[in-house]
């Protein structure tokens, strides 16, 4: 029978909390998941990725694990071995992102996976594995906000617009895509040291993470056609406030927190319109739509320096880094090193 490693977290032992700690084990083929009544896929993984939601996962933190044991990564892009799908063949390259995978569902921190055909999504041509997660679901956010903000009519002529958690995995490519696109791109980070990095991948204009992190008034001075935040909070409600009429703002995440402490006056007065950005439960159009773009509008180049590739052995370290904020760009995992 084909065995393979995994990285494996179980439910700690009563009193002892340190127990639930993700180790490296060796599964089989009839360890992997069945999914009762829907059509599946193995996929022989070649590159999982890094996420802020993994780093929950690896630390603990956030209750982010569903059930036990749980094999987390909630993305991947690997090679089909066998197909219960009409969509899928053996040897087609595919990706998956979201659906509460690493979550609720085994993840991509394994050298093999079985998972629903339905989250699967073939791979772009001319895209590698190890590509795809150099995007992964942070570059797939990334891109679906930027369609949000395409789709709002904003474009490069209309002004700046303004990325926060710059340094961080949906902020790089977020970066690097709207330079290409010719945009005017203000970055956001309380990192000074990484701001050739940012300048390097389009960045022209930089603010700091506590200016930004100041309450905002109802309204303040219009300076951003757009924004993308992965921030929000207090931050979020700062980059509303300061949309010029009709700006679109688009918002992906929470490192910041759950908050929003604004005000309707940007809204009523400026028009400005606040987009709602979920990758976890796009539709397949959606993501097929992003993952199409990517392959053209991401430059290769850059996409290599905001890369780095570490061994799953590392995740649980990898996992400490990324909830300090201390990683940059994109982690991408290697389940075979």
């Amino acid at each position: 029978m084909n065995t393979f490693n995994a990285l494996v977290v179980r439910e700690a032992e009563a009193g002892n909390p340190k127990s639930a700690a993700a180790s490296i084990e060796q599964l089989t083929d009839a360890d992997l998941p069945v999914y009762d009544g829907e059509e599946t896929v193995v996929v022989d993984i070649d590159y999982s990725s890094l996420n802020y939601k993994d780093g929950m996962a690896l630390t603990g933190k956030g209750r982010i694990i569903r059930s036990f044991p749980m094999v987390p990564g909630i993305d991947f892009a690997g090679t089909v071995v066998s197909s219960e799908s009409d969509r899928f063949a053996e040897g087609d390259g595919v990706i998956l992102t979201g659906w509460a995978v690493g979550e609720r569902f085994w993840g991509g921190y394994s050298q093999r996976q079985r998972v629903k055909a339905d989250w699967l999504v073939a791979r772009p041509v001319g895209l590698t594995s190890e590509q795809a997660m150099g995007i992964g679901t942070a570059g797939l956010t990334s891109m679906l906000c930027v369609l949000g903000l395409e789709a709002g009519g904003v474009t490069p002529d209309d002004g700046p617009v303004v990325v926060t958690g710059a340094a961080g995995g949906v902020g790089s490519v977020a970066i690097a895509i709207l330079a290409k696109l010719g945009y005017e791109v203000t970055a956001v980070t309380g990192r000074p040291e990484e701001h050739d990095y940012l300048r390097s991948l389009g960045a022209s204009v930089f603010l700091t993470r506590a200016e930004m992190s100041e309450d905002p008034k109802p309204l303040e001075t219009e300076t951003w056609a757009g924004a993308v935040d992965a921030v929000g909070s207090t931050m979020l409600a700062k980059i509303i406030a300061q949309t010029k009429y009709q700006g679109v703002v688009t918002a992906c995440g929470l490192a910041g927190g759950v908050d929003l402490p604004s005000s309707v006056m940007p809204f009523i007065l400026r028009g400005v319109r606040l987009q709602g950005i979920d990758s976890v439960m796009a539709p397949t159009a959606d993501r097929e739509a992003a993952w199409a773009r990517l392959a053209t509008d991401l430059p290769g180049d850059m996409l290599a320096t905001m890369t780095e590739i570490v061994p799953m052995s590392s995740l649980p370290e990898q996992g400490d880094a990324i909830m300090a904020g201390q990683t940059r760009g994109r982690i991408v995992v290697d389940p075979n090193a």
